[in-house]
């Protein structure tokens, strides 16, 4: 049996490979000629930088957690041996550092095209647009380091579910503010089938910021109850994080022509990319180009912070991420999606999040009991996890019946009943982690966070083609 204790050896040939390639991109800018997008290739330099400050930081800081009595046991092992919570304050620190030592490369160009235009005597070119990319880029700064900072408070007093569901809503106020002040569009494309009703362009107005914020509010907590397992927060993080990076790729300008056969999706058409400006989504415009420039800005480092942080806290676990880690990544997504335009996009890529939270409805909202830990039960003699379950004190109501009576029939959960009097007595816990014990049997704790990657990269999947195939029927024009 592994010692939770015994930290995972650290790559030291990793280390001085990456070092110098992390200088380079955080440099090359600074070369001549000057790329086309020189702050994409700083933010590449410094997410490699990222990945190393949390592959070494982890394990160097994870004695001084335990002192702090941040610690806690792994209640799917044998061993009871103390391990370092809260490790995402770590992840945190270091992802929001980065961003700030990365603030002068993304607007240093414009800063100087300013300089020179105000040299030569002309005043046409306003400071406008630069102090609304700045506007925009402290404030999502500011709603992460308000979600460290709520985050690790939930760590810390372990706050109440009811009481946790305001904590993104208030880190999520700096970003609404700064999208309301700079009139940030509230109009959504009416789907075909409605046009008749609402006509093209529906006007949501406040409606439009409360979904935002929900959206907050939805992206840390999803990833926060679906967890439980070594590795399936930060594994989670990090696929999104990256089906994210692939989405904002399609918008980029390349170098090279080529071509997507969107027409095999159910696309009218195909796209063609190629051109500085005429990256294949963006269809030539660059304010798409840049919306999605400044998503990369943000995800590339959290993938490296989650990369350095998963070798740590894949199984068997030598760190815990904590609420705080949730708390930021999801933070981090809503920013992407909220400042770029992309929320909807966004939100596909959560398909996974979305089905375990809507399973989960009956326990979050009292019609199941709902027990303090919901994770699968891990059964020491053969080493295997199987489906959690919670028991009635009482017999359930009617309702509650029927909505487990028909989730058991869809194969989502497992009834225990009373021979006798036909009464529900028991139901396996209504999670998604239990939902695949149910149907796959009992697993390996390491093969089910494998199971739950899996699922994340096939919504992915799904996410791309619903977003650029299956669109094309309920929308028309250009999808951007």
């Amino acid at each position: 049996m592994h010692s939770a204790l015994t930290p995972r050896p650290l790559p030291t040939v990793l280390l001085v490979s990456l070092v110098p390639v992390a200088g380079w991109f955080v440099l090359r800018p600074l070369l001549d000629p000057v790329p086309p997008l020189p702050g994409l290739y700083t933010s590449v330099g410094l997410s490699i930088y990222a990945f190393l400050a949390a592959l070494y930081m982890i394990p160097a800081l994870g004695p001084t957690f335990i002192k702090a009595n941040l610690k806690g046991r792994d209640l799917l092992k044998t061993y009871s041996d103390p391990i370092p919570e809260s490790q995402g304050l770590v992840c945190a620190s270091i992802y929001i550092i980065l961003l700030i030592i990365f603030i002068p490369f993304p607007f240093a160009r414009t800063v100087a095209s300013l300089s020179h235009a105000e040299a030569n005597g002309d005043s046409s070119r306003g400071s406008e647009p630069l102090h609304h990319q700045l506007a925009v880029y402290l404030s999502s700064l500011l709603s992460l380091m308000m979600a460290t900072m709520l985050g690790f408070l939930d760590d810390v007093f372990d706050i109440r579910w009811r009481h946790k569901l305001p904590i993104p809503l208030i880190a999520s106020i700096p970003l609404l503010m700064v999208y309301f002040a700079e009139s940030g569009n509230t109009h959504v494309v009416v789907p075909l089938p409605l046009r008749g009703l609402f006509g093209v362009l529906l006007n949501l107005g406040p409606l439009y910021y409360l979904y935002m914020s929900l959206l907050s509010t939805f992206t840390t907590n999803s990833i926060n109850i679906l967890a439980g397992i070594n590795g399936s927060e930060v594994s989670q993080a990090l696929i999104i994080a990256i089906s994210v990076i692939i989405n904002d790729l399609l918008y980029l300008p390349w170098p090279v022509d080529f071509r997507i056969p969107l027409h095999l999706l159910g696309n009218k058409a195909e796209v063609d990319i190629g051109g500085e400006w005429h990256a294949g989504m963006a269809y030539g415009s660059q304010e798409l180009v840049s919306r999605h420039v400044f998503s990369l800005y943000f995800m590339l480092p959290l993938v490296g912070v989650c990369l350095g942080f998963m070798y740590h806290n894949w199984y068997p676990a030598r760190a815990f991420p904590g609420d705080t880690f949730c708390y930021v990544a999801g933070m981090a997504f809503s920013v992407v999606g909220i400042q770029a335009h992309f929320s909807k996009t966004l939100l596909l890529f959560f398909l996974p999040q979305i089905f375990n939270f809507v399973l989960s409805c009956p326990q979050l909202f009292g019609l199941v009991p709902n027990p303090r830990h919901r994770v699968p039960r891990f059964d020491a003699d053969t080493n295997k996890l199987y489906p959690s379950k919670t028991m009635f004190l009482r017999p359930p109501s009617r309702l509650t019946t029927l909505v487990l009576r028909i989730l058991s029939v869809l194969r989502l959960t497992e009834l225990t009943i009373n021979s006798t009097t036909g009464v529900i007595h028991e139901c396996t816990n209504l999670t998604i982690l239990n939902f695949f014990l149910v149907n796959l049997g009992p697993l390996h704790e390491k093969r089910l966070v494998q199971v739950l990657m899996c699922t994340q990269v096939a919504g992915s999947v799904l996410a791309f083609v619903v977003r650029y195939g299956l669109a094309g029927l309920v929308y028309d024009g250009d999808r951007r």
